[in-house]
């Protein structure tokens, strides 16, 4: 399908096809990487490797950004070009051409629907057959447009608007993955609102060193150490409590892997004393 753009596009003299082709073609290898990724990320932990490969979508999901990013730079640059040196786009080809690409397009967002909303690494393949999408529209728009009026400029306009309709939803899925990478707090997790919860438990004085993030979409993690008052502990046990922090931040926050140490008042301070 992408060959088949290519050379509907220098047939046609469409530099709006040639950009539509080129953006099938990150497309093409998004899906690869896309697929690659869930391979690994399915392969079983290890010792050394307590997580497995699970990061591995959050990676090609980078991948994905960044080669958006630089095809929609490309696409801009040549839009532009185009606009100083214009050239004579035969409409009814450019149609045909990009009527094919429409279709298959429509076919392959039907297929990613489902796992955009819960995989960041899925959510960059779809967002790029979105986007190609909406180029194969935008190609037959103006294509359209020179038919009927000869007005020539409405090629590379269809350029750069598939060029520059890329970046927002890119950039946006970018910032989602670095949010990742750099253990940032989980999307819809507060952490001040985290805090709030565990100290109402009953028997809890404090919550210090309480960190979350995430490990790969749909798997955020917490880790906390709890003070609680010796009394509670002696009374319930550890299992008590535990099971009421782990309920809490399920129930709440939707944090099943929760890691928490419990303490007795003042150890904090001999945690202090040890790390200098």
């Amino acid at each position: 399908m992408m060959v088949m753009e290519i050379v509907g596009g220098v047939l046609s003299d469409s530099l709006a096809l040639i950009a539509d082709a080129a953006h099938m073609a990150t497309d093409a290898l998004g899906l690869g990487m896309a697929l690659l990724a869930i391979h690994f990320a399915n392969r079983p932990a290890g010792p050394n490797r307590t997580f497995g490969f699970a990061r591995a979508e959050i990676l090609a999901a980078l991948a994905n950004c960044l080669l958006l990013l630089g095809v929609g730079g490309f696409l801009v640059f040549e839009a532009v070009d185009r606009f100083i040196t214009p050239a004579e786009t035969k409409g009814g080809l450019a149609i045909a051409f990009a009527a094919v690409g429409l279709v298959a397009n429509i076919v392959s967002l039907s297929l990613l629907m489902r796992g955009q909303k819960e995989s960041l690494n899925v959510r960059g393949a779809y967002l790029e057959v979105l986007a190609d999408t909406l180029g194969s529209v935008a190609v037959i728009v103006a294509a359209g447009v020179i038919m009927a009026t000869g007005w020539q400029a409405a090629d590379p306009i269809a350029s750069l608007v598939i060029g520059l309709m890329i970046v927002p939803r890119t950039v946006k899925l970018l910032r989602e993955t670095l949010n990742v990478l750099l253990e940032a707090a989980p999307k819809g997790v507060d952490m001040a609102e985290v805090r709030a919860h565990i100290t109402a438990l009953p028997g809890v004085l404090d919550v210090h060193d309480l960190h979350a993030w995430t490990i790969t979409s749909g798997m955020p993690v917490l880790s906390a150490h709890v003070v609680v008052r010796q009394e509670m502990l002696d009374s319930i046990g550890h299992e008590k409590v535990l099971h009421e922090l782990q309920g809490c931040l399920g129930d709440h926050f939707d944090v099943e892997h929760c890691t928490f140490q419990l303490e007795p008042s003042g150890h904090a301070e001999h945690e202090a004393h040890l790390c200098h």
